[in-house]
């Protein structure tokens, strides 16, 4: 059941949102109950076979939990630390059995010349979230920041639908007191309001942009993966187009999810802010996937040492921290080599700015000053196509397919031109050479018209992620943040603001997709 689908939209949604105000005021431990009961029918949909694996995860883990507690309040330490070790292996053994049995099975057949089968395991859907979700969990509570919960609350925490199958990755902190909440305020207008505004706005993100931007990235990554020689614009193409598409694929799901949230009165944490006007790699890493970002350097960077062992450690960290965060995103050598590849950006970044302090051109507080529009033109324009190559690695099935399209980008297999743009192909064939130039179409091998719509819509993508996104629009349209609680996420009521949402809603179902593909599925 996609975020993007009617079953979704008119059927799930509406039913569980009418059940949880039906449970009325006062009554906190049915309404955990029903989102639990809510989120394990929404788990199901997709397999039945898998609820009991996101169930045995649950119960696994909330009694390691309760062991390392009990034996921290006991001070046998060690105990509690074999405790939290072994339930850590046993996640992660789950997760490598389902995630990467494959993965291992291809590499032995490739490094041993075998011919093992392989297993076939169907992956289950969001275990890479729920997974790590848990894992911060046992730590937190073998560092004894992390209460006693009651099983049904844990099991909300870690199966609650908005976030399960597509993040963000939730902290118990965060969650549990708002958990607790639950019981002592009805659905309020300002809340529905406000949701609806996030919800609709990542729709819109998902069916109108990303699934445009999928139907250019698709064939040119396909046609690659086939052994097609990528030509300049083609290959261009594809990259930033799946850069486009990635983007409000992924943050248009993490839109709906906090928008559903706010229905319910519960608030989930930001998982981007504008990630592609980021100045340098560090900052990408602030402003991506945050929730990702936080958890990498809580609970692998910093318990690696982080930079507390000099810089040669520190530098280690970083490449340990990215290869392995790369690897969580699937079993592929591709996403490692992604993940090793950001490491490298993030040493070199912090390198440049180690120089920058010795020559003292940089105030040791800050970690980049840009006071010229032309640097800091410079600086987002180069961090953008470093993270553009990155994803070509990230969205290609294969080696050699990356390298194919990094070859087309680089202009090595030629430069092609539509006929409609011969004019600009006159000097770029004198400055390359006539043979190296074609005025035959731009995306040569690719059945995705003559490039006209794809210029339009990378332009309108560069603009999109240059305005403000949607938290600060949605911010922008809030009377104000009230002292009291209940009073949050208040939003002005107007019918011009109601009629704009439900025509951009209305279109997002006219465009609504039966097969519309979710990127982070896989993951």
């Amino acid at each position: 059941m996609l975020f993007n689908s009617y079953q979704f939209i008119f059927g799930f949604l509406p039913v569980c949102l009418i059940g949880y105000q039906l449970l009325g005021r006062w009554h906190e431990h049915e309404r955990v109950l029903w989102l639990l009961i809510a989120s394990i029918f929404f788990y199901g949909w997709w397999s039945l076979h898998s609820i009991w694996i996101l169930i045995v995860s649950i119960l696994f883990n909330y009694l390691a939990g309760a062991i390392i507690l009990t034996y921290r309040r006991r001070k046998n330490l060690w105990v509690a630390q074999l405790a939290l070790i072994c339930a850590i292996i046993g996640d992660l053994l789950g997760l490598g059995i389902f995630k990467y049995t494959d993965f291992f099975i291809a590499n032995i057949n490739w490094l041993a010349g075998s011919s093992i089968p392989v297993s076939g395991i169907v992956l289950p859907i969001g275990i890479s979230f729920f997974t790590f979700t848990q894992i911060a969990y046992l730590v937190d509570v073998w560092r004894d920041s992390a209460p006693d919960y009651k099983l049904t609350r844990y099991g909300l925490f870690v199966s609650y639908f908005p976030h399960l199958i597509a993040g963000p990755i939730l902290h118990h902190a965060q969650m549990m007191p708002q958990f607790d909440r639950m019981g002592k305020e009805k659905l309020r207008p300002e809340h529905l309001a406000a949701g609806c505004l996030y919800f609709v706005f990542g729709l819109a993100k998902k069916v109108l942009i990303a699934d445009s931007f999928a139907e250019y990235a698709t064939p040119v990554f396909d046609a690659a993966r086939d052994g097609h020689a990528m030509l300049f614009g083609t290959a261009w193409l594809g990259a930033l187009a799946y850069t486009f598409q990635l983007y409000f694929d992924f943050s248009g799901y993490c839109d709906m999810a906090i928008g559903m949230s706010r229905m319910l009165g519960i608030e989930l944490p930001i998982n981007f802010n504008s990630p592609y006007k980021s100045y340098n790699i560090i900052d990408f890493w602030r402003r991506w996937h945050i929730t990702l970002s936080s958890f990498l350097r809580d609970y692998v960077y910093f318990p690696l040492g982080g930079n507390r062992r000099g810089s040669v450690r520190r530098y280690l960290n970083l490449i340990a921290t990215m290869l392995i965060g790369g690897l969580w995103h699937g079993a592929n050598w591709t996403f490692v080599f992604w993940g090793g590849l950001h490491g490298i950006y993030l040493i070199i970044n912090h390198l440049w700015i180690a120089y920058r302090k010795r020559r003292q051109v940089l105030d040791p507080s800050r970690l980049i000053t840009v006071s010229r529009p032309l640097n800091l033109f410079f600086a987002r324009s180069l961090t953008f196509v470093a993270v553009v190559i990155g994803w070509v690695f990230f969205r290609a099935e294969t080696f050699p397919a990356a390298l194919n399209v990094l070859g087309g980008m680089l202009g090595l297999n030629g430069i092609s031109l539509p006929p409609w743009a011969a004019s600009a192909g006159r000097p770029l064939a004198k400055f390359f050479g006539e043979e190296n130039v074609r005025l035959d179409g731009i995306f040569t091998g690719v059945s995705i018209g003559d490039g006209r719509f794809a210029i339009v819509l990378l332009a309108f993508g560069f603009l999109l992620v240059c305005l403000p996104n949607v938290s600060q629009c949605v911010s922008a349209l809030m009377v104000g943040e009230a002292i009291v609680a209940r009073r949050r996420f208040i939003v002005r009521l107007d019918w011009q603001l109601g009629l704009a949402t439900g025509l951009l809603f209305c279109i997002c179902m006219v465009y609504l997709k039966a097969n519309s593909e979710f990127l982070y599925f896989q993951f």
